[in-house]
């Protein structure tokens, strides 16, 4: 039987580091090797489990491809393709699929796993909500310890927080800076092409044209800010 395999990671630091992607390979190669599988193509996406397979690129590649060669579409385990049982059942309506951790599944089986997974993290969802009410109340009424807990808990989101901000502030900036950077493409392109081959160069040639800096500074321009500037166009110079 040929399939096509498709993997899913939720992060791109998964992605990069292969944590999560491997293992899925793996899964899905010893599955193939016992159950005589062909595997035809392989496609990966980086994205929330959240998110409809119908909606993510590259699974909507690996649906295409099974239709295409008459292939059944296999992933490691059932929440690779989906959490929610209303994909998983919308899926098995387009293509034919198999689940390497229960290679031997048939669809109305992994239909009911899919309904019974579902279940068991909705109960788990309301354990826990359940128990951080009842901290919550405890701190409340004077518990010590689960002030503590509480407050460590604060904390602990706190510190999420701010490092989230930070990174968006951080690619913020640098979206801004790339921006400004692109006004100066063409004058930097200009230079070169009237035979400008140093950086001491292309200051002077700047600064006799009266380019502003990204500051808004006329007649400023050094080798180390065109230097710079070059590094971020990915300009070549000389």
């Amino acid at each position: 039987m040929n399939v096509v395999a498709y993997y899913r990671v939720s992060t791109s630091r998964q992605s990069e580091s292969g944590l999560g992607l491997e293992a899925q390979r793996s899964y899905i190669q010893q599955a193939a090797d016992q159950m005589g599988w062909n595997i035809v193509a392989e496609f990966t996406d980086t994205e929330s489990g959240a998110v409809a397979p119908t909606e993510r690129q590259e699974c909507l590649k690996a649906l295409n491809v099974c239709k295409e060669v008459g292939a059944s579409l296999v992933v490691a385990k059932l929440d690779r393709l989906s959490r929610d049982v209303e994909h998983i059942a919308g899926l098995m309506k387009r293509v034919a699929f198999k689940v390497a951790t229960m290679p031997e599944a048939d669809s109305f089986q992994l239909h009911i796993y899919a309904s019974l997974a579902e279940q068991e993290r909705k109960f788990i969802s309301q354990r826990t909500k359940d128990g951080l009410a009842s901290l919550k109340q405890r701190a409340v009424n004077g518990d010590v310890v689960a002030q503590s807990k509480i407050a460590n808990r604060d904390n602990g989101r706190n510190v999420a927080i701010a490092a989230e901000s930070f990174k968006v502030a951080h690619a913020a900036n640098k979206a801004k800076a790339d921006n400004k950077a692109l006004a100066y493409d063409s004058h930097i392109k200009a230079a070169m092409f009237e035979g400008v081959k140093t950086l001491a160069g292309l200051a002077r040639w700047m600064n006799d044209r009266k380019i502003a800096s990204p500051k808004g500074e006329v007649g400023k321009w050094q080798a180390v800010q065109v230097s710079r500037l070059i590094a971020r166009l990915g300009i070549e110079f000389p």
